[in-house]
């Protein structure tokens, strides 16, 4: 199956009682045994299985082109069940232009349990790859990465890291309408299900696919311990989003590219980061792994944060909010809002400064995002 019937169909079967279409929502914590130690399909109790939960496993894991899925109750609990993989003394290698809340995750939560964190100021594969040591057992990167927009060739790394170092690739901001990690040879794939995927912004989630069975019993393992799972009501969200993501990420990459191509004639507007202009570093890394470029577009004014404030306070359509990947148009100030747990020199090291603005753009017609645009920096 192509990509959008398999959102539509793959792990979501008419249910078989009654043949409803949509996956119903298993809103129960316990399951009837049939006898002691003889649960029903191996439904048990609902934070280790639940059918809304399986059915949206199933259908992530197909469009991941995974043998395997897991979905969390967050993004960053997904994150957590990959660091969990690794035990004291082990180093995971990232850069520095990644998610605030990794970078947290990995520098307060998992250093003081004797995991290491280095984090690169590099989307260079060669240069990710040179930084590798004995100790280093995980290569987690973002590409497009967050806020920044560099691509870094997932392809390169895979084929040439060594044995026993896995590499994870956050694929929240192409998803896998647009980039499928795992056929260029990455061992795991993480979501925060929260954008994209979800794509409204009415729920929170995370998910890790893998075609690797050890990989997944772990994390499965700590997916039930730890019991940071969605809601089965969340399931159905995620899931019912999931059969849109076709169209709607051919729309957000539509809009972001004119978005950004209408920002790189602006006298008022420094820099502008998006994958898809030519100009860009990796671009052609870019082309080569993606089908599309997704709805992301950062850049930088001239005036510093006294333009960054106009600018909030004159856009109307733009929200100025949180998160991403809805299908309404959000502006952030990743500074003091997604990267504020990152120290103020390491931000201004991979140029989040205080005259970057990050826009996360909707699917509202085009036309009008630009005149919002125009309004808000005339």
């Amino acid at each position: 199956m192509k990509f959008a019937t398999k959102a539509i169909h793959v792990g979501q079967e008419p249910e078989r009682r009654t043949g409803a279409v949509v996956v119903p929502v298993y809103m129960t914590s316990t399951y009837k045994q049939d006898a002691i130690g003889q649960p029903r399909e191996g439904y048990e109790y609902s934070r280790s299985a639940n059918p809304s939960r399986v059915s949206l496993e199933a259908t992530i894991a197909g469009l991941e082109n995974a043998k395997h899925g897991l979905c969390f109750a967050s993004g960053s609990a997904a994150t957590a069940a990959v660091l969990n993989l690794l035990k004291p003394g082990d180093e995971v290698i990232t850069t520095i232009d990644v998610y605030g809340g990794t970078y947290r995750l990995v520098k307060q939560v998992y250093e003081k349990y004797g995991i290491v964190g280095r984090f690169l100021n590099s989307s260079d594969a060669d240069e990710i790859l040179g930084a590798v040591s004995e100790k280093t057992r995980l290569i987690w990167i973002e590409t497009p990465t967050n806020p920044m927009l560099n691509v870094i060739d997932i392809e390169s790394i895979a084929k040439t890291k060594p044995a026993g170092c896995l590499l994870a690739v956050d694929n929240t901001f192409a998803t896998p309408a647009l980039q499928t990690p795992h056929d260029l040879g990455a061992e795991i794939v993480v979501h925060s299900s929260t954008k994209y995927l979800g794509g409204h912004s009415d729920v929170i989630g995370g998910a890790i696919t893998t075609r690797d069975a050890d990989l997944y019993e772990a994390c499965k393992f700590y997916q039930n311990a730890a019991g940071a799972v969605p809601s089965p009501f969340d399931c159905f969200l995620i899931q019912r989003g999931l059969k849109t993501l076709d169209v709607r990420m051919r729309r957000h990459s539509e809009n972001a590219q004119a978005v950004a191509e209408f920002l790189k004639t602006r006298a008022d507007v420094e820099s502008v980061y998006f994958p898809g202009l030519p100009d860009q570093p990796n671009h052609d890394v870019a082309r080569r792994q993606m089908s599309g470029y997704s709805g992301m577009v950062s850049f930088t004014l001239s005036g510093g944060r006294a333009a960054v404030d106009r600018f909030c306070e004159r856009i109307e359509l733009f929200l100025l909010a949180e998160s991403l990947g809805g299908v309404e148009s959000l502006v952030c100030y990743p500074t003091s809002m997604t990267h504020h747990a990152i120290p103020d020199a390491e931000k201004k090291a991979i140029g989040i400064t205080e005259n970057l603005v990050r826009l996360s753009v909707g699917i509202e017609a085009v036309d009008d995002l630009i005149a919002d645009l125009e309004h808000a920096l005339g």
